[in-house]
């Protein structure tokens, strides 16, 4: 079996990382990569690569002749291009923001204008594997995970799944590499401003990822009312990676367990989630250039209600190329490695 691809946004950081797992997939034939702005070009002309993909316009996108359509635009703009590709009866994975919410009136509350098509909402599916698994294999629709929220999830999912907390307020403290910004210049991405520097952004709950992280740690939770999470995000001086710090308090119960060993059983099995030895902390060089979630768990001395833990993974891979690629393997019933080892 070949999928025959479509690539909407083929020219930003992601669009660029898909193509490069894309071209050492064995099962996948790039159909066509889309740029308004760079339409009629080849893709090595817009960006230094190997990959000479003739870019096209969005109306000239041949979307009969595709399988699947991935959209690596931002959101607002990909959700048009996507209901058009599911209008043609393709499937879909969608990088931006516009179908990860599953209720239309938060997406308008965050993102500051209504959503074009709420009734997709329903019929999306959240695109992390580890969860969604089933889902996403009869999904016409996958809304792939932002990157911060793909981090702080898996670095909390056994205890949530678990009701282990005992404070509902997590705490996550996450730093980013430079690219998560995406390529459009600005001042706050500048080399000098970003060199020898670590700045937080858009602090006090009011990152546009923080209603994402929610939902989902909601959908997982097994204990009483709703957690929420304070996300401290900041900006690494460098290219890519990922790593969350979480702090969470326990029940009195949930202190007495060993959680390194719920953790490392909850992962036993799955692809590309590693959790590493007692003892050992991850590090952003652990899944860099990967499609990794790399988490170490430690204890704290003295504060049996206590644990941290460090969730690391490659912000353009496991944060949103490799793991759309990922979902695109369930989606087609391939092995979840294919083209990503």
């Amino acid at each position: 079996m070949i999928i025959k691809v479509g690539i909407f946004g083929a020219t930003g950081y992601t669009g660029a990382e898909l193509v490069r797992w894309l071209a050492r997939h064995h099962r996948v034939r790039i159909v066509f990569a889309h740029s308004e702005s760079h339409a009629g070009a080849r893709l090595s002309d817009a960006l230094p690569c190997v990959f000479d993909l003739p870019l096209v316009q969005a109306d000239d996108a041949p979307l009969d002749d595709v399988d699947v359509v991935f959209s690596c635009l931002p959101h607002g703009a990909s959700a048009e291009l996507c209901r058009r590709a599911l209008d043609a009866g393709k499937r879909v994975v969608d990088f931006s923001a516009d179908f990860r919410l599953r209720d239309a009136a938060t997406y308008a509350d965050w993102y500051k204008h209504p959503h074009p098509y709420p009734e997709l909402l329903n019929e999306a599916v959240y695109g992390l594997p580890e969860i969604y698994r089933c889902g996403i294999a009869n999904a016409q629709l996958v809304a792939n995970p932002g990157c911060y929220p793909t981090s702080i999830l898996l670095g909390l999912l056994p205890l949530l799944e678990l009701g282990a907390l005992a404070d509902p307020v997590v705490i996550a403290d996450s730093k980013s590499g430079v690219s998560g910004a995406g390529r459009k210049p600005s001042l706050a991405t500048h080399f000098v401003e970003v060199n020898e520097s670590l700045a937080p952004y858009n602090i006090g709950h009011v990152h546009r990822h923080v209603p994402e992280i929610e939902q989902e740690m909601n959908a997982a939770w097994r204990g009483d009312g709703q957690v929420c999470v304070l996300f401290s995000p900041h900006l690494l001086p460098i290219s890519r990676g990922m790593l969350s710090m979480i702090y969470v308090r326990l029940t009195p119960q949930a202190a007495q367990q060993d959680w390194h060993a719920i953790f490392a059983r909850r992962y036993e099995g799955e692809p590309f989630v590693r959790v590493l030895p007692k003892g050992q902390i991850a590090t952003i060089a652990h899944a860099a250039h990967t499609n990794y979630a790399v988490i170490s768990v430690h204890p704290v001395a003295g504060m049996p209600d206590r644990l941290q833990i460090v969730s690391c993974i490659d912000n353009l891979v496991k944060g949103a190329s490799g793991q759309a690629v990922q979902n695109m393997n369930v989606m087609f019933g391939l092995d979840e490695r294919e083209g990503l080892r």
